[in-house]
């Protein structure tokens, strides 16, 4: 199977990120990719280069060049940026790339998905309660703190969690330092509310950004047991079956 890759930029193409897909020639499922805050890293290439690979045309979008911000990563940036930035900007720019991805010809309008890690996957949250179609979501450790409502966070992600209208999968390890116990806990009962499907992950080990070998809370064996139960998530709730390697 041939994957074909395309580097994005808003200066060249009017959208930003990175588009990974095998090629073929009828439409198939595709995933929508949501960084975390260091940005379109390696391993954000890795990660969606891995799931084109099991047959999902796989976008993940530069949300922070979206918001005008440029650059290669934001490793050193990313947490500025999204202190500044409110959830209906992150929704907006996320609604910008979901429609890109949507109109690829090689993508299953009907099959679609978005994943989101980290920061990535607490703003995801905001964005699939907000868009019906999505067809269902992937929480790599959704970043979400105990903290009071603003103008700029005007809803919880806890009570955000209850408008999904898709099946969710969330992934989360006992040593996350950053979403703490008795928020996950808060977080899964959020999701419970909303009436579907729901696969909750807590691995007993892992910290925050436990599949990722470049975080402090990477976790090998946490990672080497997550990456399948995603993909058996993704390919019973989309209801289609992965080609053959």
């Amino acid at each position: 199977m041939q994957i074909i890759e395309r580097l994005l930029s808003s200066q060249s193409d009017g959208m930003a990120g990175y588009l990974v897909y095998p090629e073929r020639s009828a439409a198939g499922p595709g995933l929508l990719l949501i960084h975390p805050k260091s940005g379109i890293t390696d391993y954000i290439k890795i990660e969606a280069r891995k799931f084109a690979n099991l047959g999902y045309s796989t976008f993940a979008v530069n949300v922070f060049e979206l918001l005008g911000y440029p650059a290669a990563t934001h490793i050193e940036t990313g947490s500025q940026i999204q202190a500044k930035t409110s959830d209906a900007e992150f929704t907006r720019v996320l609604t910008d790339g979901w429609r890109y991805l949507l109109s690829q010809p090689h993508v299953d309008r009907k099959k679609v998905a978005v994943c989101g890690y980290c920061m990535g996957g607490r703003i995801a949250i905001h964005f699939v309660a907000a868009t019906p179609e999505v067809r269902a979501f992937v929480g790599y450790y959704p970043t979400v703190r105990d903290e009071p409502v603003t103008a700029m966070r005007p809803v919880a992600p806890w009570e955000a969690t209850k408008l999904i209208r898709c099946p969710s999968i969330v992934l989360y390890g006992a040593d996350d330092t950053v979403t703490k116990i008795p928020v996950q806990e808060k977080m899964w009962r959020g999701f419970l509310a909303n009436g579907q499907s729901l696969e909750w992950h807590f691995y007993p080990f892992g910290g925050h950004g436990f599949v990722d070998p470049g975080a402090v809370g990477y976790h090998a064996h946490a990672a080497e047991l997550a990456w399948p139960m995603v993909v058996d998530f993704l390919e019973r709730e989309l209801k289609w079956s992965s080609p053959p390697a």
